[in-house]
């Protein structure tokens, strides 16, 4: 697909350039940090499944597990300072 008119995917017929090549490792590079928090919220609080409960309530529970999940990656760091 085309993201900003950079080709992301190389074909025989168009191999990547090394500009192309950078922009995906930058592009992959974020999204590992995304993909770690939702990792997180899925596996450590198990939030699998959303059942609909009105709009507002949804947003404070994911505000308090986006919250959570960055307590909880953060948690080593934490525990360094608590413990030295």
């Amino acid at each position: 697909g085309l993201f900003w008119g950079v080709s992301l995917k190389a074909s025989k017929q168009h191999p990547l350039t090394e500009a192309n090549k950078r922009f995906n490792h930058k592009m992959s590079s974020i999204r590992a940090r995304v993909e770690h928090v939702f990792r997180v919220i899925k596996r450590q609080f198990g939030y699998t499944k959303v059942r609909y409960r009105g709009i507002a309530k949804n947003a404070a529970q994911l505000n308090t597990l986006f919250a959570l999940s960055n307590l909880w990656m953060a948690r080593r760091a934490l525990m360094a300072e608590v413990r030295p």
